[in-house]
């Protein structure tokens, strides 16, 4: 496999994601570095993209690889907080297995020659379209991930004042739970389309 551009962003999207995290173990006085790595991360999400596209490096493998990436960093981040303490265990119970369960639908779909996104999306109804593969959806998403990771690790640095932690947790923690909302509804479709290829 050739490594690209684009899987260069995904990588260093990735490592971002990795050294964020390891600052949260290691090093509470240096929490606003890692929420700001956490910021660039997921502003890289988009990026990989956009190079493929920009150097003519759209592949399926490239789609496989992004949301590759996607996975490692949620739960990256997911499975920090709750070692720590800072969420529930379930969470990153529940986004695992249903990471699992639609990367294994779309597996199926992927050997058929469809994708998750795009022109060959295995998406065939409108409203599963919407939720999995819209632009609106995509987003809702992804900023209620980045506020949920972003706002964690502000509600825990030292530097936030005392009095400002309840109230940064609470919204970080509301947060989480939309995103948690959102993943699961978004993956709902995926499977319920996986049916017609089995």
């Amino acid at each position: 496999m050739r490594l690209t551009r684009a899987n260069l962003v995904a990588i260093t999207r990735a490592m971002f994601a990795f050294l964020a995290v390891a600052i949260l173990f290691h090093r509470s006085d240096l929490y606003l570095l890692g929420a700001v790595l956490t910021i660039v991360s997921i502003l890289m999400d988009g990026l990989d993209g956009w190079v493929a596209r920009r150097y003519g490096e759209v592949s399926r493998l490239g789609a496989v690889i992004d949301i590759l990436t996607d996975r490692i960093v949620e739960l990256t981040y997911w499975i920090a907080f709750a070692v720590l303490g800072w969420i529930p265990a379930w969470v990153p119970i529940v986004v695992a297995v249903r990471g699992l369960l639609v990367d294994g639908a779309r597996a199926v779909a992927f050997e058929r020659g469809l994708t998750a996104f795009g022109p060959t999306t295995m998406m065939r109804s409108r409203i599963g379209n919407f939720l999995v593969a819209s632009r609106e959806s995509r987003s809702a998403y992804g900023i209620a991930k980045a506020a949920a990771f972003t706002l964690m690790i502000v509600a825990y640095a030292s530097a936030l004042p005392p009095t400002a932690q309840p109230v940064v947790l609470t919204v970080a923690l509301v947060c989480v739970y939309i995103s948690v909302a959102l993943c699961v509804l978004r993956g709902i479709p995926v499977l319920l389309e996986a049916r017609r290829l089995v």
